[in-house]
């Protein structure tokens, strides 16, 4: 029966066609939607673990009781002793030392002296080992508008709008004023290999990137860091894995650093418990979920009364069948095959459809910086659907089920069917 009815769906386009297209197109904005809004959310929650938390963040206890003040006076000391205790810990992560600092910029004029000052944001990342992640992580060489990479110690990148308002171009040198780890002041040169556009303005007010090796030997920090940050192998922050790694992390603290004060014990935190990280990871998945749902709803009441109204329009044909002897129930289970049958046909049109407009999306995205000059959280400029394993099952919610259930409500009509009143609708 089943390779009839397939066979009755394929030849007879006047009767399927268009609930299939129905169901695809159903699909296909279901799987767009899920992809876009998934995408938006979580590459804010990523761009924020890129920047600022990680996934994970180690930090001594006193650092991180006041991590907003970036405290470096109380950072870990034998950074690449743990760095690499995490490492062998947990090698399918990526595991990084940075140190974030607040300086005072001079930009000079031809004759050395004062031109222009200005308060900058600094992250010291590591810019020029070979295998580095971090310029990507912090997507540098696209967020470039004049100038290039550091190559070189003592080079750094400054964001546009700070070289903008103090006259600075690439090849410029400029004084940062900050101050070391046992709290003496720091002068130091650097020259400005490149500026940056971030497109968020809380970035692009007045941040510095330096090689962390330039921060060390500024700072006094031999050997030190602020944050060891790890990233989980995963595209989208994973709340349970980072648990798991900080869970054994914080039960095993002696065997990272045996002699430590407990003050200057090392503690790790998951991307949750920073910054009131918590809120906006709660925030997406509740806003996500709502949008979902409701969107997912209300394709699954088209396409049900898709259903309803095409099994309406057939009960001529379940008459002249039942009056042909064929039995109710066989009719009634036909009905709901041939739903099957046309949901799956459509819901894996739309699907193969929609993966494919969100790969296209995902390598160009969409530029919505024109809309966040003013924002003043982590925001990315550029939006991209993402790739998850759902966005390959999701469009077969509505398209199949609903499919199924208006056909179900239209063919509970087949039992009410009366053979005398089917003959005098004949004669009609």
């Amino acid at each position: 029966m089943k390779k009839f009815l397939l066979k009755g769906i394929l030849h007879d386009r006047g009767r399927s066609l268009v609930p299939v297209f129905v169901v695809a197109i159903g699909a296909l904005l279901t799987v767009f939607l899920y992809s876009w809004v998934t995408g938006a959310m979580g590459d804010s929650i990523e761009m924020s673990s890129n920047f600022n938390t990680g996934d994970v963040k180690v930090m001594t206890r006193a650092y991180a009781a006041e991590a907003d003040q970036i405290p470096n006076d109380l950072a870990i000391l034998g950074a690449g002793r743990i760095t690499e205790q995490l490492k062998n810990r947990w090698p399918d992560m990526d595991w990084v030392a940075r140190i974030r600092f607040g300086a005072l910029a001079d930009f000079p004029d031809r004759e050395g002296l004062t031109r222009g000052q200005g308060p900058v944001a600094g992250w010291a990342i590591d810019l020029l080992s070979a295998n580095t992640k971090e310029p990507s992580r912090f997507n540098l060489p696209g967020a470039i508008v004049r100038g290039a990479m550091p190559s070189q110690s003592r080079e750094c990148l400054i964001s546009e709008e700070l070289a903008s308002r103090f006259d600075v171009k690439p090849g410029d040198s400029f004084t940062l004023f900050g101050t070391t780890m046992e709290g003496g002041f720091s002068f130091t040169n650097y020259i400005v290999s490149g500026t940056l556009k971030f497109g968020s303005a809380g970035l692009d007010r007045g941040a510095v990137i330096l090689d962390i090796r330039d921060a060390r030997s500024a700072f006094c920090m031999d050997d030190a860091a602020g944050e060891i940050l790890g990233y989980l192998p995963v595209s989208y922050y994973d709340h349970k894995m980072a648990v798991a790694v900080q869970s054994r992390f914080n039960a095993d603290i002696k065997e990272f650093a045996p002699d430590e004060e407990k003050m200057f014990e090392p503690v790790m935190l998951t991307l949750k418990e920073q910054s009131g990280m918590a809120e906006l990871v709660d925030y997406s998945k509740a806003i996500s979920a709502m949008l979902i749902f409701i969107f997912v709803a209300a394709m699954a009441i088209v396409l049900w009364n898709a259903g309803l109204l095409g099994g309406l329009r057939r009960y001529t044909e379940f008459g002249v069948r039942i009056a042909l002897g064929e039995d109710k129930g066989h009719i009634y289970r036909s009905l709901l095959w041939e739903a099957v049958m046309i949901g799956c046909i459509g819901s894996l049109a739309g699907t193969a459809a929609g993966v494919a407009l969100v790969y296209a999306l995902n390598v160009k995205g969409f530029d919505m910086s024109g809309y966040m000059q003013n924002a003043t959280i982590l925001m990315p400029s550029v939006i991209r659907p993402a790739i998850t394993p759902v966005v390959y099952y999701i469009g077969f919610i509505p398209g199949v089920f609903s499919m199924l259930l208006g056909n179900a409500l239209a063919g509970a009509g087949i039992y009410r069917r009366e053979t005398a009143r089917l003959f005098n609708e004949l004669e009609v």
